[in-house]
């Protein structure tokens, strides 16, 4: 439900704000923001849950989302993408989305339990996603208001972007979230830190890199181009994770520190806010909410394919002795592998001209065109 909240909000950025280097600056905060206020989230995440349990994180977050909407029901302005009170709701395929996504989550969540698996419930919900989604793509080809496209879905500009969003996710989420804190944590191969203490060494300092990146990332995308930086921070990132994943054996707290807040700069300052971003400007134009919320989708499929594979590696390897961190190695350093192909993936992403000052000639006409 909450997924999609940014690249809304981002939405109506676009449509308050015309101009390419001021909508930059602004899309890198408010992306940045959804990154970790400053790294606070992390800090009260880190006290809530060892003074007052887990619960307590979901029943703050449950307070703070309360407010939220408040804020966005008294303050937010309203818009619409214009004739929208002419469209009917695609209510079928919406269903089939839900089901064919839902249904590839839930079996990534149970595949990443390996031997306590049930491999039979993997294989039936797989199936199960795969129909959904065929009938998800024939539904919206006989509606007459489709929810999405399927020229859409056949352009460079979605499947391109999707893909790169996907990969990114499942190459960094588990780490920076799942399997860094965790080895802090870890009193025999890591540095045996608090909850709290962890989330002062490397989810805080991640935040607030990503926070004071996000807008100059933002701004020197309009300028220098969405891709250009995109790549830029992914081969940060790439570089990043991998010396994480190298130095996973290490006792230091301030290498852990720096690279922390390296990923922070490259990932949640930089390639998140490109993401974020390129699914706003390559949307079409008369439909700006389609590439917006499929990549929303495609976050939320990334961070749980995440936590799947790389937790899935980082067991399957893990040494006997319960001293070495060989395990965390190997979960991070695959994560580093996923990230090379996210990267590669990145150079099929067409030119955003419009949201560019670098002019529309640059555009080659190849950008454009669907590609299958």
């Amino acid at each position: 439900m909450s997924g999609p909240v940014v690249p809304l909000a981002l939405i109506m950025l676009r449509h308050e704000v015309r101009d390419p280097k001021l909508y930059g600056t602004l899309m890198g905060i408010v992306t940045a923001v959804n990154g970790g206020i400053a790294g606070v989230d992390a800090l009260a995440g880190g006290y809530l849950a060892q003074h007052h349990g887990f619960h307590s994180v979901f029943w703050a977050m449950g307070v703070v989302a309360l407010i939220a909407t408040g804020l966005v029901l008294t303050l937010a302005p309203e818009s619409d993408a214009g004739g929208a009170g002419d469209q009917r709701m695609d209510w079928v395929g919406v269903a089939f989305l839900v089901v064919s996504v839902g249904a590839m989550l839930i079996a990534l969540n149970e595949a990443g339990k390996l031997a306590a698996a049930s491999w039979l419930l993997v294989a039936v919900l797989v199936v199960v996603s795969i129909a959904a989604f065929v009938g998800f793509w024939r539904t919206e080809d006989r509606v007459t208001h489709p929810l999405v496209e399927t020229r859409h879905l056949r352009q460079r500009s979605t499947w391109a972007l999707l893909a790169t969003t996907v990969l990114t996710m499942t190459g960094v989420f588990a780490v920076m979230n799942g399997l860094v804190p965790a080895l802090a944590q870890d009193a025999k191969a890591g540095l045996g830190m608090t909850a709290e203490t962890s989330a002062w060494w490397t989810l805080t300092p991640y935040a607030i890199a990503g926070l004071l990146m996000g807008p100059f990332a933002g701004r020197l995308a309009s300028t220098a181009g969405y891709k250009t930086i995109l790549r830029i921070g992914m081969i940060g990132t790439l570089i990043g994770v991998a010396a994480l994943g190298l130095t996973a054996g290490s006792t230091s707290s301030w290498l852990l520190l720096l690279l922390s807040i390296l990923v922070g700069l490259t990932y949640a300052g930089t390639v998140n806010i490109m993401l974020n971003g390129l699914g706003v400007v390559l949307s079409p134009r008369e439909n700006p909410g389609f590439l917006p919320g499929l990549n929303a989708g495609a976050f939320n499929l990334g961070a749980g394919l995440s936590f799947a594979v790389l937790y899935a590696v980082s067991t399957a390897l893990a040494p006997s002795d319960p001293s070495s961190a060989g395990g965390y190695t190997a979960g991070i350093l695959m994560g580093a592998a996923v990230l090379l192909g996210a990267l590669a993936m990145s150079f099929l992403i067409p030119k955003p001209v419009d949201a560019e000052t670098t002019g529309a000639a640059s555009a080659t006409p190849a950008d454009d065109e669907p590609t299958r």
